[in-house]
């Protein structure tokens, strides 16, 4: 296990009502809000009206950013630094799904930058100061509430790049599982499926010796396998909606990632999908993790894919172990298309015709090869593209 330096500052409210702490956790932080949220589906279903209402109980004067976009764009970032500026806000707080929190914590950023935002994001320019932010999550999927890195699109010029900072990790964040009741299936799946990418990222490593980290990563996999089908077949069920909600903070958090290097491989090549072509973040990861999963699987690699198939599959450990690796392979790639995923970039209308620019943009911008588990050069990353038409 390799030394780290352990810090999750985000205070977390977590359970049904947790939203009445709303007012005095502000307080603590800001006099003035940026309430930041996308589509509307919080006012449809009453998280809107609740948020206000104690914003305007608690005298706490708020400015709104709406239609922020589901992979979160520079342009909503620009307006949002515009408006905090023009009413010398000091402090945001989005309430929805990780979108909404991620474009948050680059406003929070930008907000102290004089040039465009999007030069903090291609690393032009460093993060000097950040305004605070907290979060009201209504969806289970990136973790965003709770860790502190954020990714944002700029349809100009066709990227979509993480970018990070301690301080952008959330001051509190209020995790109510009743507000993702009316998360639709197709939303639960694939926000399923990214807690999981979250963690196989994490579980995949040429580190040895960090077995509690590995326990945890594979007991947060058996949890979203337990319960994502039931959330998706049951929507009302608090059990369910609750172990995906904290599995999908536990994921991302650091928890599982202290002690081991993990520079992520299938999260980046998915970026450039999303960048592209604008597809849901999960569903690009749910099509790409086991194709990545057989391309990477070989003789260096085999024992962590027989610990995979063994301790979060139960598959017999007296079988053949390439018989394992792959098995394990294959039941992730039908646990996704059980929820509803699809199974290929060709159902989602992709082809090859810029397979090649993807590929070398995301070779490129990490220095010519990607993740740390099995390095990804050009030709491999295409290859993994090209197998998952």
């Amino acid at each position: 296990m390799l030394n780290f330096n352990y810090s999750i500052p985000t205070q977390i409210f977590f359970g049904k009502d947790q939203i009445q702490v709303l007012g005095k956790e502000i307080k603590k932080y800001g006099t003035k809000v940026l309430l930041a949220y996308g589509g509307g589906s919080i006012k449809k279903y009453g998280v809107y009206d609740k948020v206000v209402g104690i914003l305007k109980e608690e005298n706490i004067p708020f400015w709104e950013l709406s239609n922020i976009e589901p992979n979160p764009r520079i342009e909503s970032v620009r307006e949002g630094v515009r408006i905090c500026r023009e009413n010398q806000i000091d402090f945001i707080l989005p309430v929805g799904g990780g979108s909404s929190i991620d474009c948050a914590k680059v406003i929070a950023a930008g907000f102290y930058y004089e040039g465009d935002p999007w030069d903090l994001v291609i690393r032009k320019a460093k993060i000097e100061k950040i305004l605070p932010i907290g979060s009201v999550l209504t969806l289970s999927a990136t973790g965003s509430e709770m860790d502190a890195g954020a990714v944002i699109t700029n349809p100009e010029t066709k990227q979509k790049l993480g970018i990070g900072h301690p301080n952008m990790a959330p001051k509190f964040s209020i995790l109510d599982p009743v507000y993702t009741y009316t998360v639709p299936a197709s939303q639960t799946a694939a926000g399923t499926a990214d807690i999981m990418s979250h963690v196989l990222e994490s579980y995949f490593s040429n580190n040895t010796g960090a077995y509690v980290q590995d326990k945890i990563a594979e007991g947060l996999l058996k949890t979203c396998i337990k319960y994502g089908p039931v959330a998706i077949k049951e929507p009302e069920n608090y059990e369910a909606r609750a172990n995906l909600m904290w599995a999908s903070s536990l994921a991302i958090n650091g928890l599982i990632r202290y002690g081991k290097e993990a520079i992520w491989s299938v999260h980046p090549i998915q970026h450039e999908l999303g960048a592209y072509y604008d597809i849901t973040h999960g569903v690009g990861l749910a099509i790409l993790t086991p194709v990545w999963m057989r391309h990477v699987l070989d003789d260096d690699t085999l024992d962590k894919f027989v610990e995979y198939g063994i301790n979060v599959w139960d598959i017999d450990s007296t079988k053949d172990k390439y018989h394992i690796a792959n098995e394990a392979i294959d039941k992730t790639q039908e646990f996704f298309t059980s929820l509803g995923i699809p199974g290929t970039l060709g159902e989602l209308g992709i082809g090859e015709e810029s397979l090649e620019k993807m590929a070398k943009a995301v070779t490129e911008f990490n220095g010519g090869k990607v993740g740390s588990y099995k390095p990804l050069s050009y030709e491999d990353v295409l290859d993994i593209y090209i197998k998952a038409l």
